[in-house]
């Protein structure tokens, strides 16, 4: 071997070294696994967030331009998606508003349904219902969607016709029940609740009407104007 041979033959074996001591402290791969990124999402999954993208737009375009007037061209192109692709989960702009309805406010429903089907007391479930409507609904998206209906039912029945059915003839039984309870029980002092549950109600669709009319300059705490309602039916609240 020449004298350079050798040289260069010294000069490569520490440095062969550190690679191999790199190697061996770099950390192994767990069997079986290639990557540690995130699955890709599934396909369900996609289509999932696509149908909520889609849902999410169509209440900014009905709130924006009132359902006449928005076109499924401008829900898919706030969505980012074609508009064939709306036609992939709803019929037409009818469907998908129908959609909206069940998906923001029916679960809400059931909540009311269950709490009105239970055996507590009326003034329980009164506030409970408050604090619900305060928490859930007014100051959400969901309160949109109700002004949504508002506004537009008298425009279209059959908007009307779809919310009073998915929600009105679900709620008003189950008041109207719990209501003719309390006044067997002796909670109420005379029958008005059990024959028009619509009272129990009526102050949130004005907090609705007020925060739509007047809310920039006057706003409501509606929490407070629902338990000064209840406080009107029940009696006043006890200090304790």
């Amino acid at each position: 071997m020449s004298e350079t041979v050798a040289k260069r033959a010294v000069r490569t074996k520490p440095a062969s070294r550190k690679v191999s001591a790199r190697k061996a402290l770099a950390p192994k791969k767990a069997p079986g696994r290639t990557s540690l990124a995130s699955p890709s999402p599934s396909l369900a999954e996609r289509q999932a967030e696509k149908r909520d993208a889609i849902l999410n737009a169509a209440l900014d375009e009905f709130s924006a331009s009132g359902f006449a007037s928005a076109r499924l061209d401008d829900v898919a192109r706030r969505a980012g998606v074609a508009k064939g692709t709306i036609y992939l989960y709803f019929r037409d702009k009818e469907s998908l508003f129908q959609e909206l309805v069940r998906s923001m406010v029916s679960p809400i429903v059931g909540r009311i349904e269950a709490a009105g089907a239970a055996d507590l007391p009326a003034r329980f479930v009164a506030e409970t219902i408050a604090a619900l409507f305060a928490n859930e609904i007014f100051g959400t998206r969901r309160e949109a969607l109700l002004r949504l209906i508002i506004t537009e039912g008298p425009r279209f029945p059959r908007i009307a016709e779809f919310y009073f059915h998915e929600v009105i003839e679900r709620v008003v039984p189950a008041m109207r029940g719990l209501m003719s309870r309390a006044v067997a029980r002796g909670e109420l002092k005379h029958d008005a609740l059990a024959r028009f549950p619509q009272l129990l109600v009526a102050p949130a669709l004005m907090a609705v009407v007020w925060s739509g009319l007047f809310g920039l300059f006057a706003p409501l705490d509606v929490r407070e104007f629902l338990l000064a309602h209840i406080d009107l039916l029940f009696g006043e609240r006890s200090a304790t």
